[in-house]
Order: C-alpha cells, then structure tokens, then sequence
C-alpha cells in the first residue's frame, strides 16, 4: 500500500511545472534541485555527474544556491574518497537507496562526518538517472535525521520524472549549442571581407581544382594561390579545403 500523502503528488506536480516551464538548461539542474530540496524537505541537494574513467565529476544542479560554488569541489572529493554512492551507481544499481542502507559504517565514516561538519547533514538518499554508459548521473539529498520509507517511494516515483528531465536539459544544451555556432557561422562568412580574387580562387577550390589547376586556370604560380587560400582560411575561420568548401556552399559563396 502507498505511503504517500496528497501533499506529495502536489509536489510531483510543482516539480512537473517546473521542469516544463524552464527553457534554460544551465538553470534547469538548480530549479529542480530547490524543488527537491522543498519536496523532500532536506537541506542539500547536489545534482552530480560523475565520469568513471576520468575520475572526474560535475554538478549539473544544486540547492541551496549558497552551496554552488561548492558544489564541484565536494563532488570531485567524493570521488576521490569513493563515496558508497559512487559504488553503489558503478555496480549498476539503479533504485533510489538511502546511503545508511548500502553502507553499514556510514555513521562512522569520513563522509559523514564532513557533511555534518559542513552542512549539517546527516543522512544521505540518493536518486540514480540512469543513462550513457561511462557516466553516473545522481542527485543526492542530504537532511539532518533520517530518510523513511515514504520519501524513498517518493523518489522512486520522481525518478523516471528526473530522467526525463535531464534528458530535455541535455535536448535543450545541443540545440543551443547549434544554434550558437550556426549564428557565429554566420556573422564569420557575413563579415569576410574576401576580395574579388580570393572568391575567384574559392569557387575553383569548390570545383576541385588543385593549387596548380587554379594557377593554370588563373595564370598564376601556385605559391600564389597558396596565399590567396591561407586568406581565405583566416578570414572564414576554416584550415583545409573541405571545411572552407563545405561553409562556403553553406552560405552561398559558392554553387
């Protein structure tokens, strides 16, 4: 039988809002994670992502925002220390678990001890987000007192919520990142300034004419020729003949 509370779905639904309501994937990690830390009522909430075989790690979110400029630094000492977490995610475990559960010296442990000492917690519940393989994705909660049964239910309700989620944060970062280097094309080619020559040499370089068939076709010397594309590769930002080929039909310097 649930152990849920009405409170508790009405907070699945503010959770929902708000992830659909946020169209900034770098704050995106950080409004979910005051959310959690809201719904959950903890004090802590690190939205982690850890990369196995570079022992290296992140936070993607994180609440209270006091704890931000943190937040990377704990992330990368709990890797190092291998947190039971970390352990727990490697193994392939994907439940939401209560971190005294999986570790049975937990009271007595370093990771404890730091996190009652600097932020007052004492108990941990960790929510996976499964996904690539080589990468953990966990958001952990941390709360003086303990986790009970009823907010592990909640987070494994919450869970697919959070994957999906994290999966639109990641949608939103590559259509923005395209976005951007498209633009930044843009104002590159818009802002050239090729001469006549340099247009000439590129429309033969599109044909597939190399630096000696240019010369012939232009009654140059290929060392010229040479000068005109080493132009033309700053100007565009390019280094070979088929990324500059390749801008240059993309914004139509070039058939």
């Amino acid at each position: 039988m649930s152990q849920l509370h009405t409170q508790d779905y009405e907070r699945m639904l503010d959770l929902v809002a708000a992830v659909l309501e946020s169209d900034d994937p770098a704050a995106s990690g950080r409004l979910i994670s005051e959310h959690l830390r809201t719904a959950f009522d903890c004090g802590t909430v690190i939205f982690a992502e850890v990369r196995t075989a570079q022992r290296s790690g992140r936070a993607l979110g994180w609440a209270p925002g006091s704890i931000g400029a943190e937040a990377e630094h704990v992330i990368r000492r709990r890797v190092a220390q291998r947190h039971p977490m970390i352990s727990y995610l490697a193994a392939g475990r994907q439940s939401p678990a209560i971190v005294s559960d999986i570790c049975d010296k937990w009271r007595h442990s370093q990771w404890y001890s730091e996190a009652r000492r600097d932020y007052g917690t004492t108990q941990q519940l960790g929510l996976p987000l499964p996904g690539e393989p080589g990468i953990l994705r966990v958001v952990s909660l941390g709360r003086m007192g303990d986790f009970g049964r009823r907010e592990l239910e909640f987070a494994q309700r919450i869970q697919p919520l959070l994957v999906s989620a994290h999966r639109n944060m990641r949608e939103q970062q590559r259509l923005r990142d395209a976005l951007a280097a498209a633009t930044g094309a843009v104002r590159q080619v818009e802002s050239h300034e090729l001469t006549p020559r340099e247009l000439t040499v590129l429309g033969l370089l599109a044909e597939g004419l190399t630096a000696e068939g240019i010369g012939r076709r232009l009654t140059i010397s290929p060392h010229t020729v040479n000068r005109h594309l080493e132009k033309i590769y700053r100007k565009l930002g390019t280094n070979n003949r088929v990324s500059t080929v390749s801008l240059a039909r993309r914004f139509g310097l070039v058939m």
